[in-house]
């Protein structure tokens, strides 16, 4: 779904590809049972609710009062454009800005690479120096559609998850996949110089795939499991698309959307069980980015 490319350029599909060349506080409480975690919030009201209130909806879940109030005949709906997705809006400018940036140090919007720009001062390969690269490299493109496919993605996956986990655990969760992201493409082709927010992107569809089956709805029947074949198909026989990282997003995403949606159904979580998880997956691959290079 959108890709980080490999140039060893990363020919996007819905997302673009990774090429090689509601802000919750932890601990918010349940609204109908206020001695329950309420890690999770409704999709139309954004109330926090526990596992037992959690009903399945298309993506995410609703609380059993929205769902009651939307089986009632004449009633005045919720705007579905008011919730504001302030974190996919910043990350959507930051990686317009550093095209921009890169565009006027001689990186080209076609893809061209300028010994003087940003993607070789950010990009991901073997034997660089420098820790920032691991981050850097899921908010540089290879020319203009690269990007314009991986913004595009993000515009249609995020917000929908940014208000379902809160803004905080989203960001976590962004920053977390392109991370594994990086990690992944430094364990497949270590030689190749890696940028592309498509580890995020796969991250993202990795969340919803879980999310859907949580739901239980078919990921064939929304949609998403073309969407899924399509992207991966796309993955394997594009030569400039980063296989490693498409792989470690998606990992990420469903890893985590594992404990967000699924887990919390089956057991009671301790309350920053989900966070913990995040953060200690991001270090580890960290860490094993910086081992690898």
């Amino acid at each position: 779904m959108h890709g980080r490319v490999s140039n060893s350029k990363d020919v996007p599909s819905i997302g673009g590809a990774m090429t090689s060349k509601s802000q919750m506080p932890a601990g918010a409480t349940c609204y109908r049972h206020t001695d329950r975690q309420g890690g999770v919030r409704c999709q139309r009201c954004d109330r926090n609710i526990c596992p037992d209130c959690m009903i399945t909806a298309s993506v995410g879940f609703h609380c059993p009062e929205c769902v009651g109030n939307a089986r009632r005949p004449n009633r005045v709906e919720r705007n579905p454009f008011s919730f504001d997705p302030l974190v996919v809006k910043s990350l959507i400018v930051m990686n317009v800005i550093l095209f921009v940036v890169g565009a006027g140090m001689g990186d080209g919007i076609q893809g061209q690479i300028s010994s003087e720009g940003l993607i070789i001062r950010g990009g991901l390969f073997s034997g660089f120096p420098d820790w920032y690269r691991v981050i850097t490299s899921g908010f540089l493109h290879y020319g203009f559609v690269h990007l314009a496919f991986n913004m595009y993605a993000l515009w249609l996956l995020g917000p929908s998850f940014e208000r379902t986990l809160g803004r905080f655990r989203f960001s976590l969760f962004y920053f977390s996949a392109v991370i594994t992201g990086s990690f992944g493409a430094m364990l497949w082709s270590p030689n190749s110089l890696t940028v592309g927010a498509s580890g995020a992107i796969f991250g993202l569809l990795g969340l919803a795939t879980v999310a859907q089956r949580s739901s239980g709805y078919s990921i064939w029947r929304s949609g998403l499991g073309m969407i899924l074949l399509l992207n991966f198909v796309l993955t394997f026989t594009v030569s400039s698309i980063s296989v490693g990282g498409h792989l470690g997003g998606f990992a990420a995403g469903l890893i985590i959307g594992w404990m967000v949606f699924d887990l919390p159904k089956r057991v009671q979580m301790p309350k920053y069980l989900p966070e913990t998880v995040i953060i200690l997956l991001s270090g580890a691959c960290y860490l094993g980015t910086l081992a690898i290079s």
